[in-house]
């Protein structure tokens, strides 16, 4: 066993979240729903725009969303609700019970992310914590365009999380847009 095994091991780990559903879409009616890897990048995307208007650094934004959800390989993606019946091991714990065996500098880096980001201290963690949410208003959105009419809640709730004034003005720009319009734009001559 090398010292790479231990970060090979968490990378496996941590592969498990595309193939993870995020659970609270089935409450919505929604069949299959987006894998928590496929939310936890387009959080990124979306940490990395808010952290750029914001004056916080994209890059550290962006990471600490790639992360924020690596605990669910372990406990699974609970509902809303199921936080009323069930306490779950915070994910600072998880974490470093996923990275116990990674080479010293990985494990530090992933769980001063998660630490950083639970913590929500920082521009850079308000900024995640804001994409978190605003990914969940834009898939809300996408799913309400698709034709689903229960996805309300999930807008109100997401809308009623947001801390920064960029995130509640994307948002508003998010709800009153139509998700297919970048495609209706023909592409400009070159030339």
């Amino acid at each position: 066993m090398t010292e790479l095994a231990g970060a090979a091991g968490y990378l496996l780990e941590a592969g498990l979240l595309k193939r993870a559903r995020r659970s609270g879409w089935w409450l919505a009616g929604i069949r299959d729903p987006e894998s928590i890897a496929e939310h936890s990048w387009r959080a990124a995307l979306t940490g990395m725009v808010l952290a750029s208007l914001e004056g916080a650094d994209p890059a550290r934004t962006a990471m600490l969303c790639i992360l924020h959800d690596t605990p669910e390989t372990r406990i699974g993606d609970i509902p809303k609700i199921g936080h009323h019946y069930l306490d779950a091991t915070d994910p600072e714990t998880i974490v470093a019970d996923q990275t116990a065996e990674c080479p010293d500098p990985v494990a530090g880096t992933i769980r001063d992310a998660i630490a950083e980001f639970e913590a929500g201290e920082t521009a850079e963690a308000q900024c995640a914590k804001d994409a978190d949410k605003l990914e969940c208003l834009i898939q809300a959105v996408e799913y309400r365009h698709q034709g689903v009419a229960t996805v309300g809640r999930w807008i109100d709730s997401s809308l009623a999380a947001l801390k920064t004034d960029t995130a509640r003005e994307l948002a508003q720009e998010v709800l009153e847009a139509n998700p297919l319009a970048w495609e209706q734009v023909r592409a400009r001559p070159s030339g």
